[in-house]
């Protein structure tokens, strides 16, 4: 017998057991060929054993920090350059730059604030995020438009600081 047999889920060559020595029989090499293919497959050397699925456990929801809080979210068509809503409001044109005015209180070295617009409560119509570093009273701007203008009906955005959710404002576009 010439040539080479291979262990279908090793690939490993067994050409070392063909019959280089003629006293070596056919039935010697198939055995030993089996013992290898055996070993390979109950895990001798662990390469197609399964491994054990870890249980899952549920991400927690990250948690509102202490140390700042947003205590207004206002919205409306023009900030003034405080970051602040000059004139808020609830109901805005299809045309409309929709300003969302996020204020904090505290003080942190880093942290993040995210604000997601949303139409009809599903369609993700925009989101951003911004790195601050807040000291006692911190306004923070985000804004919302379209070129070609927002479909009418009911929109929100929630305002996320460092994954938790800390706020939220519903507007309409008629």
């Amino acid at each position: 017998m010439q040539g080479a047999y291979l262990c279908a889920s090793s690939q490993i060559s067994l050409r070392l057991l063909t019959p280089a020595h003629p006293h070596l029989r056919f039935d010697d090499v198939a055995r030993q060929a089996l013992a290898i293919c055996i070993a390979l497959l109950t895990g001798g050397l662990g390469g197609c054993r399964g491994r054990e699925a870890e249980p899952r456990v549920a991400a927690a929801s990250p948690t509102l920090r202490t140390d700042v809080k947003v205590t207004e979210i206002s919205l409306g068509r023009v900030i003034d350059p405080s970051r602040r809503v000059a004139e808020p409001r609830d109901t805005f044109a299809p045309g409309d730059t929709i300003y969302a005015s996020v204020v904090t209180e505290g003080t942190a070295r880093h942290g993040v604030l995210k604000a997601r617009w949303t139409y009809q409560d599903s369609e993700v119509v925009s989101e951003a995020s911004l790195e601050i570093a807040p000291t006692d009273t911190t306004a923070t701007e985000f804004h919302v438009s379209r070129p070609d203008g927002l479909r009418a009906g009911r929109y929100e955005v929630e305002v996320f600081f460092d994954g938790a959710l800390a706020g939220k404002r519903t507007f309409s576009v008629p």
